[in-house]
């Protein structure tokens, strides 16, 4: 996005790409499908340890409606919106024309593509920006845009070298963490129920940051995923890397509530406490939850004693789902942390602590959750940055 927006501008722009094809984020986005953008934007629901203001600034430099202009008008891309998740798509749920729509795009524009072109290092020479890349000669430029992406899924080519890059030049780092990552429940009493799929709500809690999300769980093999796992996970992650207490995650298996459960349990002729529960839930999962109640399953609603009762609905509306790690980097969605958005220009994306510097997208200290917002950020920075590269590289 970086360098359609500098060649756009008029700027000589050269878009370096480690990768021979490169977008492979786009490429595996959405289930191939590339959740291009959210419906709706909820900027409470971004997650970062700088300025909220800053954020916030940032991102209304291209509103949602700009941005769904730019894809459909700019790149012809039609989009669709699917309204149960709140996601829009491009119409041909193929992730690959959206990658290949803005390379074509920045070509149309005038940005010389280089691909298989590994940068190792940027640096400043006699006032001008040398940028060195492994077993080529360096170039020079008067601006220079890092978009290098985080640490999240390193297969696709993004191994924190923009961080490196960004933390040898003397910026501030917030400490990187993975988020939007499945965690990990070795041993746990649902381990079963691999397959299993259903909305709830979860709570995270741990030292010091509380995350509440509602959406699609899944039962993996190794623990938990799903959209209200993934965006609840960076809290777990965090206080895990911290030590001390470990984080606390809670569930509510339905909508239902302590009342309606109460309700829900009150003796019905014969009916036993799992007739109940299969009502609500799947019948794996209701062994499973009635065996972590210890409630024995065929007691019907009549005999069912207070304290067993109470120890049910608990474990209905706020029951603990035991977590013993995460799947990191490798799985994640997005990088937390990095570089400080105090010193980023918020119109423009340069850096305040070398002019001629511009940094944009998961470089950055911010991320969004699952649906769309981690690209709207991405597009909204780095139109940013291109934009200012190329009024840079004009007053140079």
């Amino acid at each position: 996005m970086a360098a359609v927006f500098a060649a756009a501008a008029g700027a000589d722009t050269t878009l370096l790409e480690r990768t021979k094809d490169g977008g492979r984020k786009i490429l595996i986005s959405g289930g191939g499908r590339c959740n291009v953008l959210p419906m709706s934007v909820d900027e409470s629901r971004f997650v970062t340890d700088s300025s909220v203001h800053t954020l916030r600034r940032m991102l209304r430099s291209w509103p949602l409606g700009e941005q769904r202009s730019f894809f459909e008008r700019d790149l012809n891309i039609p989009l669709v919106d699917e309204p149960e998740a709140a996601k829009v798509f491009p119409a041909s749920h193929k992730a690959r024309d959206v990658r290949d729509g803005l390379l074509a795009l920045a070509t149309r524009n005038g940005a010389s593509l280089r691909m298989n072109s590994r940068v190792v290092d940027v640096s400043t020479h006699d006032g001008r920006w040398v940028v060195s890349r492994e077993g080529e000669t360096p170039l020079t430029a008067d601006a220079v845009v890092l978009a290098c992406g985080g640490l999240s899924v390193p297969n696709t080519g993004s191994e924190g070298t923009g961080l490196a890059i960004a933390l040898s030049l003397g910026h501030t780092m917030h400490p990187t963490y993975a988020a939007l990552t499945p965690i990990l429940a070795a041993g746990s009493p649902y381990s079963a129920l691999a397959g299993i799929s259903l909305p709830v709500t979860l709570t995270a809690r741990g030292a010091g940051r509380t995350a509440t999300a509602s959406g699609g769980f899944l039962f993996t093999h190794g623990g938990y995923s799903g959209p209200s796992v993934l965006d609840v996970s960076h809290v777990l992650v965090r206080a895990r890397a911290i030590g001390g207490n470990p984080a606390e995650l809670l569930v509510k298996w339905t909508a239902l509530g302590e009342v309606e459960w109460e309700a829900a349990l009150k003796p019905h002729g014969a009916r036993t406490v799992t007739g109940a529960l299969r009502a609500e839930l799947p019948e794996r999962l209701v062994s499973v939850l009635l065996g972590v109640a210890t409630v024995d399953p065929t007691r019907s609603l009549a005999d069912l004693r207070r304290d067993e009762r109470l120890r049910l609905i608990s474990t209905l509306v706020r029951g603990v789902l035991p977590c013993t790690g995460d799947e990191g980097y490798k799985k994640a969605e997005v990088t937390g942390g990095g570089v400080s958005l105090a010193e980023v220009d918020s119109r423009t994306m340069e850096s305040r602590r070398h002019p001629g510097l511009f940094l944009c997208g998961e470089m950055l200290d911010a991320f969004g959750p699952i649906g769309g917002y981690n690209f709207l950020w991405a597009w909204a920075t780095g139109r940013a940055a291109g934009m200012g590269a190329a009024q840079a590289s004009r007053g140079a």
